[in-house]
């Protein structure tokens, strides 16, 4: 039987189950279009090997395509459309985890005023790249939660977002305060003198023609906007500052915050969870990079918390 039409198959079973399955059928889609229509008990492990490895280290996405690959002939093995796996037996060690950048408040300042100078940006007024920037940062938002937002979603008057279909295919209700509503109200007025071909289910952040927004083209321009304003990784990380650093930079003012105003952490910690769209508070922990500004707050509470003990057994 054909590679392809047992991928179809594969695709179909998994999405059949209630699974959006997107990104391991484009996985899977791309490795049959790589090796052509042929049998696939003619795939040879060389050819699935190079598709696996690429060019470049080892990272996450090569245990991501060796998991895929993997859970797909399972399923073709168990159906005796193929006899074995083609996979490599031996599998490397997955690299560190990713470091998240953590913008200081500074850093921000930068981007938004870099945004409103710099010019010729793709498509993309300077003051929609700025609107958006400060929406991630005030809402915590995902990129993708941001750029699928449409004006019906938008409600100035209660202050509220509703994220549909985010990261775990759940909607949500994220409130903003007042200082983001006053921005996006600014924004909704120049907003309404470009084209929404779709009334109220027209993207809220558009292009100059009123068309979404790509998120390559928000990769793009933040790149520019990270060299015009001088923010570079210098602490040997994997990645230069990602836009979606400016998420995990939300979060974790959002604690020392609490620490500053001497409120219960570990109570808020599951409303920080609910408020990010995470499932469970693991998902939030692994947002709460430590920094020094984070690590004197949690110092000063616990020696505030050691003094007490200490005079109370006196």
């Amino acid at each position: 039987m054909k590679f392809t039409e047992i991928v179809n198959r594969y695709v179909a079973f998994k999405q059949s189950m209630g699974m959006c399955f997107d990104t391991e059928a484009r996985i899977l889609k791309y490795f049959s279009r790589k090796i052509g229509d042929r049998d696939i008990t003619e795939v040879d492990p060389g050819a699935v090997l190079s598709y696996i490895a690429g060019t470049g280290p080892v990272t996450s996405f090569w245990h991501r395509k060796f998991a895929v690959l993997n859970g797909f002939y399972h399923f073709a093995t168990s159906r005796d459309y193929a006899i074995s796996s083609p996979l490599p037996k031996t599998v490397p060690k997955h690299p560190p985890p990713l470091v998240p950048y953590i913008y200081t408040t500074a850093e921000l300042r930068r981007l938004l005023e870099a945004a409103e100078t710099l010019k010729n940006q793709r498509r993309l007024p300077g003051a929609t790249l700025r609107i958006l920037l400060l929406t991630l940062y005030g809402a915590a938002l995902r990129i993708s939660e941001a750029l699928l937002l449409t004006r019906g979603d938008v409600d100035l008057n209660a202050s509220l977002l509703t994220i549909r279909d985010s990261k775990f295919y759940k909607t949500r209700l994220v409130p903003i305060g007042p200082r983001l509503t006053a921005e996006l109200h600014a924004y909704a007025q120049k907003r309404r003198r470009l084209p929404c071909p779709e009334g109220t289910k027209s993207t809220f952040f558009a292009t100059r023609v009123g068309t979404p927004i790509k998120r390559s083209c928000i990769e793009w321009n933040f790149r520019r906007l990270c060299t015009f304003a001088g923010i570079r990784r210098c602490d040997g990380g994997r990645f230069q500052p990602r836009i979606h650093d400016i998420r995990h930079a939300a979060a974790v003012h959002r604690i020392v915050a609490w620490y500053r105003q001497g409120a219960d952490v570990q109570r808020l910690l599951p409303h920080l969870s609910t408020y990010l769209g995470h499932v469970g508070i693991a998902g939030t922990q692994r947002y709460l990079t430590m920094t020094p500004e984070l690590l004197q707050e949690a110092n000063c509470r616990f020696e505030r918390y050691a003094l007490s003990e200490v005079n109370y057994v006196q």
